[in-house]
């Protein structure tokens, strides 16, 4: 009897097979997340029509949509690069809270809040940079270093990690950074430490600058340089890495150190590009949202580009879907899950043939026959 489902002979690694398995979860998903509609009056098309507009409509819709792509580019790298090298951690989050908490304490320099000398302006921007760089990954490289160096649980310690930097960003905004008043919040940045818009009429900002720039750094790390081999090598089998002759410890900590930082400027162009001052739940829990990107993306940098911005345009399209159609927010929530739910699965495709009624016979079925 012919079988549904035939295991194929070797994954469909290639990216086209990559982007159809995608393509086919997406549309799944919007097909079923259309049906929910109709219970509340709803017409799918008309909901979708609103959706995509407010996301890529215009120049100003697509930038904002780029807007909420930024700092899930920039953790979903910072995850390729930890999780290729072997590592659990999931501390994204408090790298974001402790890069925003750095890049607000250099743009208030010269004020009670800041630093306590005023900063040239040719200087600014190298110091805020590498300032929320190293914060990021000072902060994962305490995690990083239990792992590697006395084997702890990188997953629970960088998890709990998340609490601890959302206490202390409590702290700095309620304490030595707060601004005069009732808010716990530090004062607005100056305009000039702000991250410029990319044009008139686009609401991105330069953030998006930076994330691509780290897209390539990554994929070029990854792919052409010997150190990202032996991350990767590290990750898929430390002991083989280890009798190769790779310093899988060093290896390890230096992703964990570039992961950290990453996540860092993540937060740096929240603060700068979008809050202007630091806050409580500026992060919204985004590092959590870009491990999914990462996840959605197969660990591959060049498809964290597209992923992020389809991600961002649910962000910003499903909120405007909500608001003209009065559908219920968990419908817009569940075509979001559905999205990701269903790329996932996509990738049962690539692992198996599906076999239709009448359709041609497979290489191992001839060969079953044949034999």
């Amino acid at each position: 009897m012919k079988k549904l489902l035939e295991r194929r002979l070797a994954p469909a690694e290639s990216t086209g097979a990559l982007m159809l398995t995608s393509f086919c979860g997406i549309l799944a998903a919007f097909i079923i997340a259309g049906l929910l509609f109709i219970p509340f009056g709803g017409n799918p098309l008309s909901a979708y029509g609103f959706l995509f507009d407010a996301a890529f409509g215009s120049l100003r819709s697509f930038g904002l949509s780029l807007v909420q792509a930024t700092p899930l580019m920039l953790i979903a790298l910072a995850t390729i690069v930890v999780w290729r090298a072997g590592l659990g951690y999931i501390g994204f989050e408090g790298c974001f809270l402790l890069g925003a908490a750095a890049a607000s304490w250099i743009a208030l320099s010269g004020t009670p809040q800041g630093f306590p000398w005023a900063i040239p302006a040719l200087l600014y921007w190298p110091m805020v940079l590498i300032t929320a760089f190293l914060a990021g990954a000072i902060w994962a490289g305490w995690v990083g270093a239990l792992r590697v160096k006395f084997g702890g649980n990188d997953v629970l310690i960088s998890l709990m990690a998340n609490y601890v930097a959302l206490f202390m960003v409590q702290y700095l905004v309620s304490g030595p950074m707060r601004a005069p008043g009732d808010l716990p919040q530090t004062p607005r940045l100056p305009v000039e430490s702000w991250l410029p818009f990319v044009m008139n009429g686009m609401r991105a900002h330069w953030g998006i600058a930076i994330a691509l720039v780290a897209t390539l750094f990554v994929f070029w790390l990854m792919r052409a340089t010997p150190a990202g081999f032996e991350i990767k090598i590290a990750g898929l089998n430390p002991r083989a890495a280890r009798y190769s002759g790779v310093d899988v410890n060093r290896r390890q900590m230096g992703a964990v150190l570039l992961g950290g930082g990453l996540a860092a400027l993540a937060g740096l162009c929240a603060v700068l590009g979008v809050q202007h001052r630091l806050m409580e739940g500026i992060s919204g829990g985004v590092g959590f949202i870009g491990v999914v990107v990462a996840l959605l993306a197969r660990l591959n940098p060049l498809l964290v580009i597209p992923t992020a911005i389809l991600y961002g345009g649910l962000e910003v399209g499903g909120s405007a879907m909500q608001r003209q159609t009065g559908l219920p927010t968990s419908v817009v929530l569940i075509l979001q899950s559905l999205v990701v739910l269903l790329i996932l699965a996509g990738d049962l495709l690539r692992y198996y043939r599906i076999n239709l009624p009448g359709g041609r016979k497979s290489r191992s079925q001839l060969a079953e026959e044949q034999s």
